[in-house]
């Protein structure tokens, strides 16, 4: 017998993120149904040092503020030249209230005299389902690329229009596709693995 589906509640706010997540895993087959995060919850504290830790943080929270399954991920766009800044705090780069924009203007000003050859980077995400006994499934992606001189492409969010992927034909995410960003994107192989541990995970036992 197949996996069961299972519903799980998405702790992201952000609706881009949102967005993009349910179509990977639903392209991936995975056995969920995504609910979205009651407005009422308010903000999670993302503390943590490392993005698993703030993915945890997050998923944790959900289930304990939901009593609900929850899935949660964290991204970070490190940049070599600046020590694999800004990480975990990429979201907030330019400040609490910044916009992608102002994000990717700062780290544009930060890399304004880094040769080409130095302009490598990668992005990560961990992304992780959890349930209120505790139980969890976790996963992870990567893709390597560089920073360009400056935004390209009007698709996408966040550091996309300035991310260069290695494995791909010399443009920006911002000037891919959604079905070109993800087969390559660390989202996309985060959470394409995170389907195949849930599908393992919900296997449906005999009755």
């Amino acid at each position: 017998m197949g996996p069961q589906v299972e519903t799980f509640v998405l702790a992201t706010a952000n609706p881009d993120k949102a967005k993009e997540i349910a179509v990977i895993l639903e392209a991936a087959g995975a056995p969920v149904r995504l609910v979205s995060r009651d407005p009422s919850i308010g903000e999670v504290a993302e503390t943590g040092a490392t993005l698993e830790e703030n993915a945890r943080l997050k998923a944790e929270a959900i289930v304990r503020a939901t009593g609900s399954p929850a899935i949660a991920d964290d991204t970070g766009l490190e940049v070599d030249a600046l020590a694999g800044a800004p990480g975990a705090h990429s979201a907030r780069f330019a400040g609490e209230d910044a916009t992608y924009a102002d994000n990717c203007a700062l780290l544009l000003e930060r890399l304004a005299d880094v040769p080409d050859e130095q302009r490598t980077a990668r992005f990560a995400t961990v992304a992780i389902a959890r349930w209120p006994d505790g139980h969890e499934v976790a996963a992870f992606g990567t893709v390597e690329g560089t920073i360009a001189r400056e935004p390209r492409g009007d698709a996408g969010f966040g550091y996309d229009p300035i991310f260069v992927p290695k494995e791909g034909d010399g443009r920006t995410f911002g000037e891919m596709s959604p079905v070109e960003k993800h087969l390559v994107s660390h989202r996309g192989r985060a959470f394409r693995t995170l389907a195949d541990g849930l599908r393992a995970m919900l296997v449906t036992k005999d009755p």
